[in-house]
């Protein structure tokens, strides 16, 4: 290994003499260079460098290169502008980030993050690799279509190669097919090619006669043509052949021959496409979108075609109900009556296809947010004109969609939801609070999100009235609370703990019948390992309410129960080493304690013996933290993890 590092510097030695000749670095700066190459050399020579290892080198030579460049540039101008001749230190440095991205490509084929970080250096710097490396770059991923597109856009781009772009479009789509960017991006390429082509007609004054096709004008000379014996010629070819043109009329019957070409094409592309992707929605919307930005007048068949087919395949798939009414808007924030009438009619067009909650749902999405535009442009009338010409308010439709969605059985939980923030959004909090409560009576019983929303309402209700709540309202709020608590796991019930909690963080009767309700839940389904914890949360309110005395008693009382979780450990963990910092006395001992019952659990968890080293390494004693690293190291079956951490 040292004979092939040595070997490599040694064949910098021309480079280096050439810094040091033309004064660009000095004799120390040029041994320091050396000493970092050495280094960097040796770690790549290792029998398992990382990509780190590569990627520091490249780094550091691509910052000794602008350096160079800009040393080289002020050197030039202290010289009065002269420009310096090119030498073999302009391309050394350069020819070693090449190779070293090579080394590195080839080492971790499959890392695409690295391969694009080459290929932009080759671009950025136009170097004669690029093809080279891109062919590579396809051969060891072949089924990644960003690399086909990647390529293809260098060719059509870079290499002006248009024959060479669309080999390997095509070729991608082939390794591909079911790629939807491949597709599109091919489309998008061979309408800007077109549109090239054209602007180079028109530019070099070569567009007339050949940009547009007289179609009937071809028709009638083929015509007479065959039945020349029909005619008698009164002048000559040329003068009939403008005379008819003055009849006609110049511009009556023409063809753009690019735009028909590029129709072509688009419809070419389409039906090989939805053949590769029958069920994909978003590759549809996508060529219409392009077929509209080219604008050709031909183009009213095939968007007529793409939509009919959208329908046929698409009319049970909400989506495309959705989308067709936000078509018809174009654009929610410059809609009028007029178009959302339109809108309503494809929706109400919808449901008849499709009579369900998700269609429903994508409904009343669209009426919320138009109520919400009307509103903030703080218009006074929300009105539209529906489908029977009669204008209708806004809101009162959109309650008539939610009483509709209720009679056909097709009302969710998100609908029942939306439906309450409707009447939030409108500040109709006594009709909210009614609605909610009919709703969680009823089939929507155990729905968490809409307890959860019944919860905030009453809190914001209580407090509304009052600016402190009766002991009326927070009896009944926490009736409310416990029954809810108790239809609900922990782990779904985590925002109503938290609004609970903060409720009655200052009213000590409630909050520790709060407590007293979580001591069962906690021993029926257990703490948890990561995510929300309870037992933490409770011991947080605690500990800035009432201090750590009694928060020491609290956490105790948790992790007595059977399966605390490692959640409340860590925290207790956290909070006893926060008290040792500080300088509590008995802090380090208990938090000793803590690492040692949880250990007891949970003796196969790596991080936890790390933590516990690492507290040893900073409050305890080398003894300690050595007591700590054996134990570990005899008990974990796989120390890998722990002995390449840093900690151990």
């Amino acid at each position: 290994m040292a004979d092939v590092v040595q070997f490599k510097l040694e064949r910098m030695l021309d480079e280096l003499d050439d810094l040091e000749r033309r004064g660009l670095f000095s004799r120390r700066e040029i041994a320091e260079i050396v000493k970092r190459r050495r280094k960097f050399e040796y770690r790549l020579k290792r029998p398992s460098p990382l990509k780190q290892d590569f990627l520091a080198y490249i780094d550091y030579e691509k910052n000794l290169e602008s350096l160079r460049l800009l040393r080289k540039k002020s050197l030039s101008k202290n010289s009065g502008g002269k420009k310096l001749k090119k030498s073999v230190s302009d391309y050394a440095g350069v020819s070693r980030i090449l190779e070293t991205y090579r080394l590195a490509t080839n080492r971790f084929k499959g890392d695409l993050e690295l391969w694009f970080q080459y290929l932009e250096f080759c671009r950025a710097r136009g170097n004669g690799r690029m093809k080279k490396a891109l062919a590579q770059l396809v051969r060891f991923h072949p089924k990644v279509p960003g690399v086909w597109i990647y390529a293809a856009a260098w060719e059509f781009d870079r290499n002006l190669n248009v024959a060479a772009a669309r080999s390997l479009m095509q070729n991608g789509l082939r390794a591909c097919p079911t790629s939807e960017d491949l597709w599109i991006e091919y489309v998008r390429m061979e309408l800007t090619y077109l549109n090239k082509l054209k602007a180079r007609k028109v530019a070099l004054g070569e567009d007339e006669g050949t940009l547009t096709r007289d179609q009937r004008a071809v028709d009638e000379k083929q015509w007479r043509d065959d039945n020349k014996e029909l005619f008698m010629a009164f002048s000559e070819p040329e003068e009939y052949d403008k005379i008819s043109a003055l009849q006609d009329g110049e511009s009556m019957g023409k063809v753009d021959v690019f735009r028909e070409h590029g129709l072509n094409i688009l419809q070419t592309v389409y039906n090989a496409a939805i053949l590769a992707l029958p069920t994909s929605f978003s590759l549809r919307t996508r060529l219409l979108e392009i077929l509209e930005a080219i604008n050709m007048p031909l183009s009213v068949d095939t968007r007529k075609k793409i939509l009919d087919d959208m329908k046929k395949e698409f009319s049970k798939d909400p989506q495309y109900w959705d989308w067709l009414a936000r078509v018809e808007i174009g654009g929610i924030k410059a809609m009028n009556p007029e178009q959302l009438g339109k809108a309503i009619q494809v929706y109400e067009e919808g449901l008849k296809y499709l009579p369900s909650a998700s269609m429903f749902n994508v409904y009343v999405k669209f009426l919320m947010d138009a109520v919400s535009d009307e509103r903030g442009g703080n218009r006074e009338t929300n009105t539209f004109l529906n489908m029977h010409g009669h204008a209708i308010e806004l809101v009162s439709h959109l309650e008539t969609v939610f009483e509709k969605a209720e009679n056909l059985c097709c009302m969710t939980e998100d609908l029942a939801c939306l439906r309450v923030s409707f009447f939030l959004q409108l500040r109709k909090l006594d009709e909210a609070k009614r609605l909610v409560e009919r709703l969680c009576s009823g089939k929507f019983s155990d729905a968490v999100h809409l307890w959860t929303l019944r919860l905030s309402l009453e809190m914001r209700y209580s407090q509304g009235m009052t600016l402190s709540p009766s002991k009326a309202d927070q009896s009944y709020i926490f009736e409310l609370l416990s029954n809810i608590l108790k239809k609900v796991s922990i782990l779904e019930a985590e925002n109503i703990w938290l609004m609970g909690l903060q409720y009655f963080a200052n009213q000590r009767h409630y909050f520790d019948k709060l407590v007293d309700t979580a001591v069962p839940l906690l021993t029926k389904y257990g703490g948890n390992d990561c995510g929300f914890s309870l037992s933490s949360t409770i011991v947080n309110f605690i500990l800035q309410r009432d201090g750590i005395d009694s928060t020491r008693l609290m956490y105790k009382r948790f992790l007595a129960l059977p399966h605390p979780g490692l959640a409340i450990y860590r925290k207790c963990i956290e909070l006893e080493m926060n008290l040792a910092s500080s300088g509590e006395k008995t802090a380090l001992s208990n938090a000793r304690k803590l690492y040692e019952s949880a250990l007891a659990t949970y003796h196969q968890d790596t991080s936890l013996w790390q933590a516990y080293h690492s507290m040893e390494v900073k409050m305890g004693t080398s003894e300690t933290a050595a007591a700590v690293h054996w134990r570990a190291m005899k008990v974990l079956k796989n120390c890998s993890s722990l002995v390449s951490s840093t900690n151990l």
